[in-house]
């Protein structure tokens, strides 16, 4: 029964570090895309962006990438 149990918990833990690693992935994904848009964009990216785009979580990531299609300014990207 225990036995049982000890194996349930490791699948799920296991299942759990899957799931984590692939959000950590995706954000990753995201910000190396962003910064890739931006630097096309607006040229090499100052160090205030890169401390911004550094704290950002996922959803903030998604807005910025979406407002850069409109911004005219780097300034406006991180106004959003």
């Amino acid at each position: 029964m225990l036995a049982e149990r000890v194996i349930e918990w490791t699948e799920e833990w296991k299942e759990q570090g899957i799931q984590q690693g692939l959000q950590r992935g995706l954000q990753q994904g995201e910000l190396l895309l962003l910064k890739r848009q931006l630097a096309r964009r607006f040229g090499v990216l100052p160090p205030w962006v890169e401390a911004r785009l550094a704290q950002a979580d996922r959803t903030q990531l998604e807005q910025w990438a979406e407002v850069i299609l409109d911004a005219k300014t780097l300034e406006e990207v991180f106004q959003a």
